[in-house]
């Protein structure tokens, strides 16, 4: 098996801001693998920046277990080689579509996921003003379900803006770890006022333990403090749902294991990104067939999409097909 890196950048339509601060485009790696038969499989992962990943740290982990991975390797293998993050990610996604090559088979099928059209969240990043955050949101007119980006300058003002704007809209803020807890104390009642249908992580990681008992009116999900399986049982005291993402769990094999151990344990689904256009959002949308929420609109944020892509109309994303991924 002969393995190709490539590292790419795909420009935003705008830059795109969260509380972390702001880009002009996402880069991301693509992992390439190839077999003897001819078979081609492909991954995309653009790693987990606030731990410190990046397209230099995450092509350095490639290399260097190189000759492992072109030896051959399975899934099992791959999770004792390689740490959870965007490096075993795209050579986790590689492998599925690889499979389902290889075999004839449909990701669905050898996921056992039954596949269905989603509806995707539309991301309101932040802005200068509220008025500007408003005016996002009264443009995204065939996008009923808004993700709403928030840190700790005017949460409130801002919200009651886009709230004034869409008052049709379902929506789900996103504070990016952000707040302290008398300010999640603070903004709760209001937002649950707002019909805010989910606040994810308000609060740093490692920072939350206040969380437990806390009785929030408006559920809680974890994003930054569930990373992975291993990290489950300390979430489910603190959060009601999880948010899943393919970046953080090291691929789409783990974050399968990680949806239905939550599932198993009573908490509410979200698959999530770290951006991406649909090569990433393929092997995502998988596992969104899972989950309560979804949000893939990466594609949607970026000036281009590899193609051929998904299928985006509005809120809605159809069932991808092999020519896409898997």
């Amino acid at each position: 098996m002969k393995l190709r890196i490539d590292a790419e950048s795909w420009a935003y339509k705008v830059p795109f801001r969260v509380s972390r601060g702001a880009e002009a485009a996402l880069d991301v790696i693509v992992v390439t693998l190839n077999d003897s038969s001819g078979h081609i499989g492909r991954g995309e992962a653009a790693g987990v920046d606030y731990h410190g990943e990046t397209i230099a740290s995450m092509r350095a982990q490639l290399e260097a277990v190189r000759s492992k991975l072109e030896r051959g390797i399975d899934f099992e293998g791959l999770a004792a080689l390689l740490p959870a993050g965007g490096a075993r990610n795209a050579i986790d996604c590689a492998l599925w579509d690889l499979d389902a090559k290889c075999s004839g088979r449909s990701v669905w099928d050898l996921a056992a996921v039954t596949a269905k059209p989603l509806e995707t969240v539309f991301t309101i990043g932040l802005e200068a003003t509220p008025s500007e955050m408003a005016e996002k949101a009264t443009a995204a007119t065939s996008h009923s379900l808004l993700k709403v980006k928030l840190d700790a300058d005017l949460p409130l003002e801002r919200l009651r803006a886009i709230r004034a704007a869409r008052p049709d809209a379902r929506i789900v803020v996103d504070a990016n770890q952000a707040w302290t807890f008398a300010e999640l104390q603070r903004l709760a009642p209001p937002f649950a006022e707002l019909r805010v249908q989910m606040i994810e992580q308000p609060l740093p990681r490692g920072g939350d333990a206040a969380l437990e008992g806390f009785r929030s009116p408006v559920p809680l999900c974890a994003d930054e403090s569930c990373l992975h399986l291993g990290e489950l049982e300390q979430a489910a005291a603190r959060y009601q749902m999880i948010n899943i993402k393919l970046d953080k769990t090291g691929g789409l094999t783990h974050a399968l294991e990680l949806a239905r151990a939550a599932r198993a344990r009573g908490l509410g689904l979200m698959v999530g990104c770290m951006a991406g256009g649909s090569l990433a959002m393929a092997p995502t949308f998988v596992v969104g067939c899972l989950c309560d929420l979804v949000d893939i609109d990466g594609p949607l944020l970026q000036k281009a999409d590899r193609l051929p892509g998904i299928d985006y109309a509005g809120g809605r994303v159809s069932v991808f097909g092999p020519e896409v991924w898997g």
